[in-house]
């Protein structure tokens, strides 16, 4: 499918979509749900978030459903270097159905639109995240390689790390059905 989606600032109402996603299901990947309170320190964050990066609510344009979170901000690295780093939710009644990656290439367009320090964004699945890995390939992402990635603090797994060029002269990415 081709849905189109809208990218939505993130809102004191929209605590309910983290809501959602805190499930074991959805944060199988993530190491597993988030306490109350670290789910509210989020949501906070999210709210008060003045760059750089931003978090979003992804709603379907045609009908203003609420599908998701995803959002950029900056990624520091082991080396001292920063770069953007991306990550999404789609909740689970959306799944898919290309909305992920439909997302993905928007925030894409929002990074390079937005210009700012960093050339490349990143996404980091872990390996055996099927889904994930996908909608990287489907967004326009390269891969790199494979990384040893802590998420959440003080967990490390092996992802994979895909890359998109985002500077101004970059060439927009490309569908991948």
């Amino acid at each position: 499918m081709n849905e189109e989606v809208r990218l939505v600032s993130w809102s004191d109402g929209d605590f309910w979509v983290l809501e959602a996603c805190n499930t074991p299901a959805m944060t199988a990947d993530l190491g597993g749900p988030e306490s109350d309170e670290k789910l509210a320190d989020r949501h906070q964050r999210y709210v008060n978030m003045t760059g750089p990066g931003q978090v979003y609510r992804v709603e379907l344009a045609a009908t203003g459903e609420t599908v998701g979170t995803i959002g950029y901000w900056e990624h520091h690295k082991d080396d001292g270097e920063t770069e953007w780093e991306t990550g999404w939710a789609v909740l689970p009644a959306f799944q898919g159905r290309g909305l992920a990656a439909a997302a993905a290439r928007a925030v894409i367009d929002v990074v390079r639109a937005a210009g700012g320090p960093h050339r490349t964004l990143h996404a980091y699945p872990r390996v055996t995240h099927g889904a994930s890995n996908a909608v990287c390939r489907k967004a326009g992402f390269q891969l790199a390689g494979e990384v040893t990635f802590e998420y959440p603090k003080g967990h490390w797994e092996t992802s994979h790390d895909w890359w998109v060029d985002v500077s101004a002269t970059a060439r927009p990415a490309a569908a991948t059905p």
